[in-house]
């Protein structure tokens, strides 16, 4: 296990979301589950085997997805944010993440489980930090009208095309 691993809290599906995300990714892999048993029912009133807890990976990545019931839901002040090298990486995960859940805009997206994703281009950052502030100007107008990212439009942008 990492030293620092990001706990993801479900109702009741923990063990779909990781291997959703797990199938999803290349580098994903299912770590350790752990059941609730007997002991603390009066607590956590889940039912002896149920799974309370199960650790996966992504990219390198280590998530908890725990069953913790319907107390707490997701919303965009945390997501997890996928950098892309190219449009074929943009629209692979835009599009599996997205199945069943809903587009944003700017890249943002929740999945089928309310968790928020932001999937970006690597390029953006770079455009965005340079020393043009027209060319930064531009590539702003234009990803602010953009759901899923377009590399190609953001680079037309920045030429100024």
């Amino acid at each position: 296990m990492s030293r620092i691993s990001h706990c993801l809290w479900f109702d009741h599906q923990a063990e779909d979301a990781a291997r959703f995300y797990t199938s999803v990714f290349k580098n994903g892999k299912i770590g350790k589950i752990s059941r609730y048993g007997k002991e603390g029912f009066e607590i956590h009133g889940q039912p002896e085997g149920k799974v309370m807890v199960v650790e996966f990976q992504i990219e390198g990545q280590t998530y908890l997805a725990l069953n913790g019931g319907p107390l707490f839901k997701f919303n965009e002040a945390m997501s997890i944010v996928v950098n892309c090298e190219t449009q074929e990486e943009i629209d692979y995960y835009w599009k599996a993440l997205s199945d069943g859940g809903e587009e944003g805009h700017c890249g943002w997206l929740k999945d089928r489980f309310g968790v928020s994703w932001q999937i970006n281009p690597i390029i953006l950052g770079e455009m965005m930090v340079d020393a043009d502030v027209q060319k930064r100007e531009r590539v702003t107008k234009a990803f602010l009208s953009m759901h899923k990212y377009d590399i190609a439009a953001l680079k037309r942008a920045y030429e100024g095309k």
